[in-house]
């Protein structure tokens, strides 16, 4: 652990700052800055105007919102990660083969973030890419990464998820995602039925490596219209455990 008078105070209040923004939170005034993140208001103005002045964020006289500077930050990490280089290529290929678009993405606490995708057709109403983000608790890619860890950690990160029901099949109950997770880990993928988005359908391998240790999770998405689950099953699962074999070759 490191000791406390090693931290920069600062630096971890800046952070705690750019956390704040989020796709439901694209632009905050001081005084929601300092709600969401803690801090004093005074803090919250300081660190609020130090980003826009560096230019990671834009100011109308009351509202903040991070600029495309900010990327910047997001970007340099993807790439000095061997992950996305990796298995880039190998997604290029699986969505050229069966035709639907690909991921691979990693857990970060509560929420999944996108390092690779190859898109065929758009299938949600956002649009994904390297370092989006969406919660685990419902999606495909999430309950495979929740499904190799273990279940007093299962528990402790759906107990602090924003469980909302996104849409009517969206599973919330934490008993009945642990035993959806449970479900997960002994058949070795993950299926969602329109439990993110209405219309959207999914399934998701983990991404292994040598040493059986779960790093990453590959998904495919589709519109509910194209295929029933037993057909998604059927078409795209030997493929997604073909390219899980391949990668866990590649992956020491």
């Amino acid at each position: 652990m490191i000791k406390e008078r090693d931290m920069m105070g600062g630096l971890a209040k800046g952070l705690k700052i750019i956390e704040a923004f989020s796709a439901d939170r694209p632009r905050l005034s001081i005084s929601e800055a300092s709600e969401q993140t803690g801090l004093d208001r005074a803090t919250a103005r300081r660190c609020l105007l130090t980003l826009a002045e560096l230019g990671y964020a834009a100011h109308d006289g009351k509202f903040f919102t991070l600029t495309p500077r900010i990327l910047r930050l997001g970007t340099t990490c993807l790439a000095t990660m061997p992950l996305p280089r990796i298995v880039q290529p190998v997604l290029d290929q699986l969505s050229q083969q069966i035709g639907q678009s690909t991921s691979v993405s990693i857990l970060d606490e509560t929420e999944i973030v996108y390092v690779a995708r190859a898109t065929q057709t758009r299938v949600m109403s956002i649009s994904l890419m390297p370092g989006s983000r969406l919660p685990a608790y419902c999606t495909s890619m999430g309950r495979v990464l929740l499904a190799s860890l273990r279940p007093d950690e299962q528990r402790a990160i759906l107990a602090t998820s924003d469980r909302i029901a996104r849409t009517q099949y969206t599973k919330t109950d934490i008993n009945e995602l642990l035993a959806e997770l449970e479900k997960v880990h002994e058949q070795g993928y993950s299926q969602i039925d329109q439990e993110v988005e209405m219309g959207l359908r999914s399934i998701a391998v983990p991404v292994i490596t040598m040493h059986n240790k779960t790093i990453a999770a590959l998904n495919t998405g589709l519109a509910a219209s194209v295929a029933s689950n037993a057909e998604i099953i059927d078409r795209y699962l030997p493929a997604l455990l073909k390219v899980q074999s391949d990668l866990k070759q590649m992956l020491a």
